[in-house]
């Protein structure tokens, strides 16, 4: 990864974002009477709104990305054994799905009887396959770490729509959804990056005699 690299998965995934969001809150805005920021009038200033928010998106979801990057990277040298480390990414991805819906369950006056099991269950399907379609495109050993960013990222960096005193699952998937596909533009775009840099090295590699 170096810097072009970087400033182009930055710039897209920003755009992602940005294209993302302004789609989720048009077909909320459409759907969801009390989601209007200032009324039918105010249509132009909705959609700017959330372009720019899009873009924050975009940012937020980078810096959960390059920040899961860095924790990989550590607990590999920490654990030494990549099974033991994707073991633990595996458990925590399950307890994150249980734990969402509790978080759900324990708002439903808020969120509605139906959320608390659909959403942790829709984002679990949605996350599945997306590692389904990174599997086939690098190997078998990006199903954990795929999934654990898709689901425990991606929840991790809705929780502030999730503990905001005045919230509702409008705010929730508003902020959820375009989250959940900048983390799936980035692990999916990641070894489509990488991988011109590795061959040429494999390329400028001088074969051993």
């Amino acid at each position: 990864m170096n810097i072009r690299k970087w400033f182009f998965l930055f710039w897209s995934c920003m755009a992602v974002g940005a294209a993302a969001t302004a789609l989720t809150g048009s077909i909320m805005l459409w759907t969801d009477q009390s989601f209007h920021i200032m009324g039918i009038e105010a249509v132009g200033f909705n959609a700017g709104m959330m372009l720019l928010v899009g873009t924050m998106i975009g940012a937020f979801s980078q810096m959960g990305f390059f920040a899961y990057l860095t924790l990989n990277y550590i607990a590999l040298s920490i654990f030494r054994r990549k099974y033991l480390w994707n073991a633990l990414q595996a458990y925590t991805t399950l307890f994150a799905v249980f734990f969402f819906g509790y978080v759900l369950y324990g708002n439903r006056d808020l969120f509605g009887n139906m959320m608390f099991w659909l959403l942790p269950l829709l984002l679990a399907v949605f996350s599945w396959i997306v590692a389904k379609v990174k599997v086939n495109q690098t190997n078998a050993s990006a199903l954990v770490p795929t999934l654990f960013l898709m689901y425990v990222g991606t929840l991790i960096e809705t929780w502030p729509s999730l503990s905001a005193e005045e919230t509702n699952a409008s705010a929730v998937i508003f902020m959820l959804v375009p989250l959940f596909i900048c983390n799936a533009y980035q692990i999916l775009m990641l070894h489509r990056i990488l991988k011109p840099a590795a061959a040429d090295s494999a390329i400028n590699t001088k074969p051993v005699a």
